[in-house]
Parts: C-alpha cells; sequence; structure tokens
C-alpha cells in the first residue's frame, strides 16, 4: 500500500537527519533526528476529540482538518482524507510524495502520518495565526506595512526554495492567500501541495493543458 510506504519513508527521512553533515543554509529547517513519526489512530482521536466539530479548521478537496493537541502538550494539525473524494486521494498522494522531498522554513511541515484500515491521515506543524487571507479579508484584523513586507519576502523565499534550490523543481500552481499560513510570529508558510507539480530535468518553461487552481 501507498501509505505504509509513505511512512517507512518518513522515517527513513527525519530520522538520519542532514545527509551531508555540513552547515544547514538559513533557511532550511533540519528535521534532526525526530524520532518514530508514524502515529497511532487513537493517539490522534483523543488529540482532536475524537475529530470534533469544534476542533474542525478548514476543508478541502482532500477533506478536513483538525486541531489535535498531542500527549506531549504539541499542538498540530491533522488532515484527514476524506473517504468519498476521489479528488483527495490524487491531492493527497501528491502533497505527501512532493512534502518528502523538501524542507524549508517558509514550507509547511509534515510531522508524520497514520495509516490504520481505512484512515489515511496526515499531520502537520499546528500554525495559530491560520491564513493570510483571514488578515486580508477581515475588517477587525490588519497588518501593518513591515508586517505584510515580511510576509510578502518569505513567500518569495519559499517559492525561490521551490523553484531552484530544492533537491527537485517544484511548481505549485494553486499560491493564493488561503494557502498561506502564518506562525505565531506571523512568519508565512506555503501550504497545500495537492496541485504541485514537479518541473522536468533542466528546463525553465513547461507548457500545460490543464488550467489549474483552486478559488
Amino acid at each position: 500500500m501507498f501509505f505504509s510506504r509513505l511512512c517507512f519513508c518518513l522515517q527513513k527521512k527525519h530520522g538520519t537527519g542532514s545527509e551531508d553533515g555540513g552547515d544547514d543554509d538559513e533557511d532550511t529547517v533540519d528535521p534532526g533526528d525526530s524520532g518514530n513519526l508514524l502515529f497511532e489512530l487513537n493517539t490522534l482521536q483523543l488529540a482532536t476529540n475524537f475529530f470534533s466539530e469544534l476542533n474542525q479548521l478548514g476543508r478541502g478537496g482532500f477533506g478536513p482538518v483538525f486541531k489535535g493537541l498531542m500527549p506531549n502538550g504539541e499542538e498540530v494539525a491533522i488532515k484527514k482524507l476524506s473517504m468519498e473524494s476521489r479528488q483527495g486521494i490524487r491531492e493527497f498522494t501528491n502533497e505527501v510524495r512532493l512534502l518528502l522531498r523538501i524542507q524549508h522554513k517558509n514550507l509547511v511541515t509534515l510531522l508524520g502520518c497514520c495509516a490504520e484500515g481505512p484512515e489515511k491521515m496526515l499531520v502537520y506543524e499546528y500554525l495559530p495565526n491560520k491564513s493570510l487571507d483571514h488578515f486580508l479579508f477581515d475588517k477587525k484584523r490588519s497588518l501593518d506595512w513591515m508586517t505584510r513586507f515580511r510576509i510578502v519576502t518569505g513567500i518569495a523565499r519559499g517559492l525561490l526554495y521551490l523553484h531552484e534550490e530544492a533537491p527537485e523543481r517544484i511548481i505549485h500552481r494553486d499560491i493564493k492567500a488561503s494557502n498561506i499560513l502564518l506562525d505565531e510570529k506571523l512568519n508565512p508558510k506555503i501550504s497545500d501541495f495537492g496541485l504541485a507539480r514537479l518541473f522536468p530535468g533542466e528546463d525553465t518553461h513547461v507548457q500545460t493543458f490543464r488550467i489549474s487552481g483552486t478559488q
């Protein structure tokens, strides 16, 4: 099964740390020794109060996303694959495949997965300030110009990494305010790689025949 191989790859990737042992780029996150990245279903059920609607953060084509509180006190975001959504399966597996290849401070961090029976879930870092659109389109909230500049710069750094510095060049194809998450210091992290594509070889241009993106 795909998710069994996925979980093995997660353990191998995150458990071994940096491959070259050299100094990391300041924009690159070192996952280090993250221990066991296979989450038990019961642990995630308890963390989300059995996926209570009160803990639901949002919903996409893949299914709902819930906030969870782990036994060690860590807050996480849990993406739960809807068993009724074929589109969700495609986007879900694509996101995993791509996130396994990349690590950067301006990209959302994948922490692990759960695959028990029909349940398929991914566990991400939790970002308390939700997405950028909550600030841009809510009249009760506002961002000063320095913060806006810092957010735009962070997004640009994340895209530069995807386009030029990642092990394999990646096109996100769905950059929008709702896919830019903000941490406690309002630092931006690009999320939702369900529509992303690998860029072939050393090419600088590619022609696609299908319009992608979401509203």
